[in-house]
């Protein structure tokens, strides 16, 4: 049985007279929202991506999401991973495309989101009552320069990567500015844990200062993936939320085996004698409803034998949470 848990907020409550009710209920109904989301599929690095995408996609068709949202570290632009994309792209639901890392090992930005077929690093749009906006922190910061992640050069020193540009941040405070609806951000690296987006002290201040402006909560919630693990982490009103891979946590060298997969798997996929694959894909139904925003998730386990029979026995890998899950959630929020 999943346990959900209640992150207390600023609770919402609307007073309706009898009179009131419909009117009440219409503007609920209007300010429904519901997507599916998922982050670091990997595809190209485990055997079943395939597999685990087309669960994801019939769970998202069956919930009758209002759209998807990838996350980022989805795949390669090359040729071998066509079928993959014909197969996202088969869904008829919305979908769209947050940058991450990997996905420039490769290629350009532009080569990924060709392949893809998105047209812009970051970008918003507007569904329903809510305004979705999707950062792209995939910048080094090198010599006074940004420089876009291209051809896997982000392999530098952490203080040198995962910057989100001045020309992006320009942008993201108009955007705030230009919007009365409650916002949701997305991107890949998260803008709460000190080694993801390097600049992310200015990135908060601009979300808090839009709410602060705005009277309201106007940015309810920042999604993120990029660190593989579960948790949700509130800093001044804001909802920081990190969704797990679908696939996998990496775990490095130090924890090494060739326990779970056969030689021929392992030398066609030699990435899974460093990881922690998980059995069941994971991704997560959000609805937002009378000001609360809940997340559904998936309740996993990782393929045996797993990270505890390596000495992982404390639930904590490089200090965040280790994890096969992505946790049932309930946050309620202050509505305007």
């Amino acid at each position: 049985m999943r346990r959900r848990h209640f992150i207390k907020s600023s609770a919402f409550l609307l007073g309706a007279s009898a009179t009131g009710l419909l009117n009440a209920c219409k503007l609920f109904d209007k300010q429904k929202l519901k997507f599916a989301i998922s982050t670091d599929i990997h595809k190209g690095l485990i055997p079943d991506a395939d597999q685990r995408i087309t669960t994801f996609l019939k769970v998202a068709q069956k919930q009758q999401v209002d759209f998807i949202m990838d996350m980022g570290d989805f795949c390669h632009p090359e040729k071998e991973n066509q079928s993959f994309i014909d197969l996202w792209k088969a869904n008829p639901i919305a979908k769209y495309h947050a940058l991450g890392n990997h996905d420039m090992d490769k290629g350009t930005k532009e080569d990924y989101l060709n392949f893809i077929g998105s047209q812009k690093r970051y970008y918003s749009f507007d569904q329903g009552d809510f305004h979705c906006i999707v950062l792209d922190p995939n910048n080094l910061f090198m010599d006074g320069k940004y420089i876009p992640y291209q051809n896997a050069n982000f392999y530098k020193p952490a203080t040198q990567r995962a910057f989100v540009d001045p020309e992006q941040l320009v942008w993201l405070e108009e955007d705030l500015k230009n919007t009365d609806k409650h916002c949701l951000v997305f991107s890949h690296q998260s803008f709460e844990n000190p080694k993801a987006c390097q600049n992310q002290k200015i990135v908060r201040d601009i979300f808090e200062t839009a709410n602060k402006e705005a009277g309201f909560q106007k940015v309810v919630a920042c999604f993120s993936g990029h660190d593989h693990t579960d948790y949700v982490k509130e800093i001044n009103g804001i909802q920081y939320v990190q969704i797990n891979s679908m696939s996998y946590t990496w775990l490095g060298g130090d924890y090494k085996t060739r326990e779970r997969y056969n030689e021929e798997m392992l030398d066609k996929y030699p990435i899974l004698q460093y990881i922690a694959p998980y059995e069941k894909p994971l991704f997560a139904i959000i609805t937002i409803e009378d000001g609360v925003l809940t997340i559904d998730g998936v309740d996993g386990n990782f393929v045996q034998p797993g990270p505890e029979t390596q000495g992982l026995t404390d639930g904590l890998l490089r200090g965040l949470p280790l994890s096969a899950s992505i946790s049932d959630v309930t946050i309620p929020f202050k509505s305007k």
